[in-house]
């Protein structure tokens, strides 16, 4: 996919990847940076700038060019996010269409009805092995996609999701387990698509989009989620049998799952807060400028750093500059 759609689609949507400075080679430093730390302190880089003959300057400098070669290209990104969105898209579609059909879809106690002995559909059955194959993909490949600063935050989910998606099925907990997969691709798919718009520099499609994911994500996550489906596992259940261990295995790994929504709930109004006031600088969330509103700093994103020093030093020489260029006129500044 990555191959065959998603670079064509890059270029269709005109992806441009930053050109990045590399760190020129130097023995010490880069044992430095490999073993011990990618962010040395102040200390540590006066001890390095004597050990390796560079100045304090250009080794902060190194170390800031460094840690831009290991985060991942605009491109890497944009292809992550849209065979994410495509997925979660046609499984959206795909869970609706197996559950729009069934009574319990309506009524939640038809949840229970005749439960342990309760029949499935190849449908069902589909959908389920789908979802459980594509979560443990995303525990496989976490390591080499896109690292954020919720990683650790992501490997709970996709363990606590194979956990719940496995044990529902042992449990036959299969009718309130494709509600629940079916709700959470609800706004999945939202997200990735305004990050593409995002890499792709369509500034208000992207402001537009994520205005909707936010207000479905509340929506699902935080009232829909807890409110009826968490309530038709915790009450409806013990209005039929007792409680075993498996009803309160699974209200566990439920209430898991939630915490990390709320966590996840927090930087999103983190990030709507900033498109409101505007107080957000460049990046993935929502902002507002001069001329219209424009895309702000992703507050689960690794941010790239700027070469500050080197720009300040080519200032001091030759000008402003904008794109390597001097600024002929800095009374028309361009946006971001």
């Amino acid at each position: 996919f990555p191959r065959y759609v998603a670079t064509p689609l890059a270029g269709l949507l005109n992806v441009k990847e930053k050109i990045r400075l590399k760190a020129t080679p130097n023995a010490v430093l880069e044992k430095f940076y490999a073993a011990t730390t990618k962010h040395p302190k102040q200390a540590d880089v006066e001890m390095l700038s004597k050990k390796s003959g560079c100045t304090v300057r250009q080794v902060e400098r190194w170390f800031r060019r460094r840690r831009n070669q290991d985060r991942p290209s605009l491109l890497k990104k944009f292809r992550e996010a849209s065979w994410r969105f495509t997925f979660y898209l046609i499984a959206f579609i795909a869970g609706m269409a197996v559950i729009v059909d069934k009574p319990w879809f309506y009524d939640l106690r038809e949840v229970w009805k005749g439960y342990p002995i309760q029949s499935m559909v190849p449908s069902q059955y589909w959908y389920y092995m789908i979802e459980l194959s594509f979560y443990w993909s995303l525990l496989f490949s976490i390591a080499s996609d896109v690292k954020r600063k919720d990683f650790k935050e992501q490997i709970i989910h996709h363990v606590a999701t194979i956990i719940l998606i496995s044990f529902s099925w042992f449990a036959n907990y299969i009718r309130v387990g494709t509600l629940i997969m079916a709700l959470h691709d609800s706004s999945d798919y939202l997200l990735e698509s305004a990050k593409m718009f995002n890499y792709a520099g369509w500034r208000n499609t992207c402001n537009n989009i994520f205005i909707v994911f936010a207000a479905v994500f509340i929506i699902t996550r935080l009232v829909i989620l807890p409110f009826w489906i968490m309530h038709c596992t915790v009450v409806y259940p013990l209005e039929l049998y007792p409680a075993f261990f498996g009803y309160y295995f699974f209200n566990f790994m439920m209430a898991v799952l939630q915490s990390l929504h709320i966590f996840w709930a927090y930087l999103i109004i983190r990030m709507a807060q900033k498109f409101i006031t505007g107080k957000a600088r460049g990046g993935g969330g929502l902002g507002r400028t001069r001329g219209g509103w424009r895309v702000v700093e992703d507050e689960r994103s690794d941010r790239e750093e700027t070469d500050n020093s080197e720009e300040e030093e080519e200032a001091a020489k030759n000008g402003p500059l904008s794109n390597g260029h001097p600024v002929l006129n800095n009374n028309h500044r361009k946006n971001d």
